[in-house]
């Protein structure tokens, strides 16, 4: 590897500019959004039942718009029912977009909102110190695994708060995704960094087959246009390589070996669709759903 090839997750900046391409570029939240729309009441049916209220914990819970599709489904399931919505998420700035959001979107007066600025390990440490274990009816985890060093003993911690009819939600690439043979082929030649790890559904399928947790697990396809990718000289093709890389300046730094390769590959089946001129790199969502 080319010792000037640095992780993408070394320039925040950098890196919350191409994770806004990829949402641009991509299905992600329509992909969510589907599953909001058509699986989550059903899975949600049970959590409130007898409750005055009903406690939701997000975990990474970011700028706030998939935690606020969630609660309107809560809240249709249960109109007038108080909802106590806690978030834990480490960036300021992605609170920030959060509180804003809640602003402006009416129909929460039931909602009240706490945020926690940490990482789900340091909240953790905070609850475990407490010894008072609070129960909640529903645990989101949406697309944050990766950031988290320990990921058997924070599905375990995570798991144990769940109160009676609780579930947890998990959302993460599938390993039938593009991310999945990315990973495994190109992995150890993109820099190392100690923040994110690549994990897929059948890594966390594993594990919680390993904890003895019951679970369901659904697929859903997304697709992220990599055209530009293939543009010389295009920023944002430029951008979406270094979000795809995880590496910062990824065309202005990686071996040219490394790029031809990678570029030939990413336009093969087993990565991307050809589809009326464009290159879509498969994406597709795993949705796990965790009982208590």
């Amino acid at each position: 590897m080319a010792s000037s090839m640095r992780s993408l997750f070394s320039d925040h900046g950098k890196y919350v500019e191409s994770f806004r391409r990829f949402l641009n570029h991509s299905t992600e939240h329509q992909c969510m959004q589907e599953f909001m729309d058509k699986k989550l009441p059903g899975i949600i049916a049970r959590i409130g039942d007898t409750k005055s209220e009903i406690k939701i914990l997000s975990i990474g819970g970011g700028a706030g718009e998939i935690d606020l599709q969630i609660l309107s489904k809560v809240q249709a399931q249960y109109p007038g029912v108080c909802i106590n919505n806690e978030v834990v998420e480490p960036s300021a700035e992605q609170i920030a977009k959060y509180k804003g959001l809640v602003a402006k979107t009416s129909n929460l007066e039931n909602v009240k909102f706490a945020w926690h600025k940490e990482t789900s390990s340091e909240y953790q440490s905070r609850i475990l110190e407490k010894k008072e274990l609070q129960k909640w009816d529903f645990i989101h985890m949406i697309q944050m695994l990766y950031y988290v060093k320990d990921i058997p003993a924070t599905l375990k911690f995570f798991h144990s708060l769940l109160g009676t009819n609780a579930k947890m939600l998990i959302i993460v690439v599938s390993g039938s995704s593009g991310w999945d043979k990315l990973w495994k082929k190109y992995g150890s030649r993109f820099p190392q960094n100690d923040l994110c790890q690549y994990v897929t559904s059948d890594d966390l399928t594993q594990m919680l087959d390993n904890l003895g947790l019951k679970y369901e697990c659904y697929d859903l396809f997304s697709t992220m246009d990599i055209s530009d990718c293939f543009i010389d000289g295009n920023e944002n093709g430029d951008l979406l390589w270094d979000f795809l890389t995880e590496t910062c300046n990824f065309n202005a730094t990686a071996p040219p070996d490394l790029k031809a390769e990678l570029g030939k590959d990413l336009q093969e089946p087993e990565f991307s669709a050809k589809k009326e001129g464009k290159v879509l790199f498969n994406n597709t969502l795993s949705f796990i759903v965790i009982e208590a």
